[in-house]
């Protein structure tokens, strides 16, 4: 991590041990929504990220509720793209197409509006964290139901452990930071 800008962010992730429940390292972001600094490092990494990737090829930032709303609108603006919502269900007006899907501890619904994008519109989605999987693989689901082009997922915070990554292929995924 010889990176300055990726220390910087890295120092600013705080491990709370046995939270919520025994045996789980939280991993904290606040610190760095809270320091100026280490948020700007990381929208500036994410975004040098896809730029070397996608170059001008991506339309939209779609944001993940609720910490991906943290981070969608910044990188969106950092990129020169809109930004859409991907929201729990039942908080967005209008038409809707959802999704269910299984958490650690239960089952869960997204929704987006159908007129959020249009067919063929490429689009990259970001959260504050990967853990399972299971919320950006909904996400995922539901750009493909609107048939937009999910060009890549992106996180702050990846936990190698629980094998997220897996479950998004073949869509690529990035973290800046990863744990065990």
């Amino acid at each position: 991590m010889a990176d300055p800008e990726l220390q910087l962010v890295a120092r600013r992730i705080r491990s709370f041990p046995d939270f919520p429940t025994p045996g789980v390292v939280f991993r904290d972001i606040s610190p760095v929504l809270k320091d100026p600094a280490s948020f700007r490092a990381a929208i500036g990494l994410l975004a040098r990220h896809l730029r070397a990737t996608h170059g001008g090829r991506i339309d939209y930032i779609a944001g993940l509720d609720s910490r991906g709303f943290l981070f969608g609108p910044s990188l969106a603006q950092e990129l020169g793209l809109g930004c859409v919502l991907i929201r729990k269900r039942g908080k967005l007006p209008g038409p809707t197409v959802w999704a269910s899907y299984t958490l650690e501890y239960g089952k869960a619904e997204l929704e987006i509006q159908k007129d959020a994008l249009e067919p063929g519109q490429r689009v990259v989605v970001v959260d504050d964290l990967l853990a399972t999987g299971g919320t950006m693989h909904a996400a995922c689901e539901l750009l493909g139901r609107l048939q937009a082009q999910v060009l890549e997922c992106v996180s702050l915070v990846e936990l190698t452990s629980l094998k997220g990554r897996e479950k998004l292929a073949p869509i690529p995924f990035f973290s800046l930071l990863q744990y065990e």
